[in-house]
């Protein structure tokens, strides 16, 4: 069983989503890539977003890496990323978010995940290249964003000082990862610094223990904020956290950390899972309002594959059987709803009912990165189980 699982996330991933971007999203004529594909792969829009400009670089680079030096994979990372140098930074080395299809700048550097990802790429592509320009660049921009992390929008944020200062989960998030994306470049005490203190931010300043949840918002000091933002729950972000948090607790041999991971993804599925239509909520209230997002209901793609990621992880070093009967659920609904056998690659946005809300396979917020990555993740989870005769429950 697990030998059929693995084969099926290996195959659609080397057969079918690779392939996809390489054949529809490079632009040759001025340089990265388009991520605006309608479900035959056309292109509908020609802006390019930094952060799916930089992930897709990461992407590629990581499977020549990891995976297979294959030369046209290097080619499509460098491809990227030749791109970003040339037009993704303004004058202070921060990240654009976007610009248009010629490279000028659309939007400032607001998000400070367009620095996140570019300094996944370049760490990422520095080790495939053996380029020591592209591992400069993935160091400074870790450190900008360290001293960012206090205030990621800096001057674009909307809100007013003061008046209802909250904290997002999402960085210390992204941090966890982050952290070893970058530990062959940094020094080990960064790295063990930034690991300590992520693990606190996740595990304990945003975990709610009454609910066994994570919040997406608290104060500053970590208290809950009853407000829209403080009631909030973003299912996917967390559960995505929790395999970041189980790499780490399996790197720390930290049993109790990687049990604690376990229950979080869990009871988040027990509370976010859609018991009449299936899937997982994309936002919630942890008590029970409504939401202010009005896609609040929708079934997303990332939030799917990365739930499947920790579900295998989670059974690949507890054998939790709850693990496996939940890999199971998602991996049903995942695979029957997202997949798109006729034109290849995986839509990701459905209605609560599981119908394809919108019919495109790349846009402004989804490009390549969640689905392969997440492939390569499951694949090679299950293959490890295998190799170790660990029997699916």
């Amino acid at each position: 069983m697990l030998k059929n699982y693995a084969n099926q996330y290996r195959n659609n991933l080397l057969n079918d989503v690779i392939p996809f971007w390489m054949k529809h999203s490079l632009d040759r004529e001025q340089g990265g890539f388009f991520t605006c594909l309608d479900s035959q792969g056309q292109v509908y829009d020609t802006d390019k977003f930094i952060w799916l400009q930089a992930r897709q670089v990461w992407t590629f680079s990581m499977l020549y890496n990891r995976l297979e030096q294959r030369q046209e994979w290097l080619n499509v990372a460098e491809h990227g990323a030749d791109f970003l140098l040339k037009h993704g930074r303004a004058a202070d080395g921060s990240w654009y978010f976007s610009t248009i299809r010629e490279g000028k700048a659309l939007i400032q550097p607001y998000n400070i995940f367009s620095d996140c990802f570019a300094t996944m790429a370049f760490g990422q592509l520095s080790q495939a290249a053996q380029n020591q320009e592209y591992a400069d660049i993935a160091k400074t921009t870790f450190e900008q964003i360290l001293n960012r992390r206090h205030n990621p929008k800096g001057p674009w944020s909307k809100a007013v000082a003061g008046t209802r200062p909250l904290k997002n989960f999402a960085l210390p998030m992204i941090l966890c990862n982050l952290s070893l994306e970058m530990e062959h470049l940094l020094d080990k005490s960064l790295v063990d610094q930034t690991i300590h203190e992520c693990i606190h931010e996740v595990m304990e300043v945003f975990y709610e223990p009454k609910s066994g949840l994570i919040l997406e918002n608290v104060t500053p000091d970590g208290s809950f904020s009853d407000s829209f933002e403080g009631r909030l729950l973003n299912p996917g972000h967390t559960i995505e956290a929790m395999w970041f948090i189980m790499d780490l607790a399996v790197r720390l041999n930290d049993k109790a950390l990687l049990e604690k991971a376990v229950k979080i993804t869990l009871d988040t599925l027990e509370y976010s899972w859609d018991r009449e239509f299936g899937g997982i909520y994309y936002f919630m209230d942890i008590k029970g309002a409504p939401p202010q997002q009005l896609e609040w209901n929708q079934k997303l793609w990332w939030v799917h594959v990365e739930t499947l990621i920790a579900l295998l992880k989670g059974y690949q070093h507890t054998q939790n059987p709850a693990c496996w009967e939940w890999f199971e659920r998602v991996h049903s609904y995942t695979w029957s709803h997202f997949p798109d056998p006729v034109h290849g690659e995986w839509y990701g946005y459905l209605d609560r009912r599981g119908e394809v809300l919108l019919p495109l396979k790349g846009g402004k917020w989804k490009g390549c990165y969640h689905v392969p990555r997440a492939l390569y993740q499951c694949w090679q989870t299950l293959e490890g189980m295998n190799k170790k005769s660990i029997k699916a429950f």
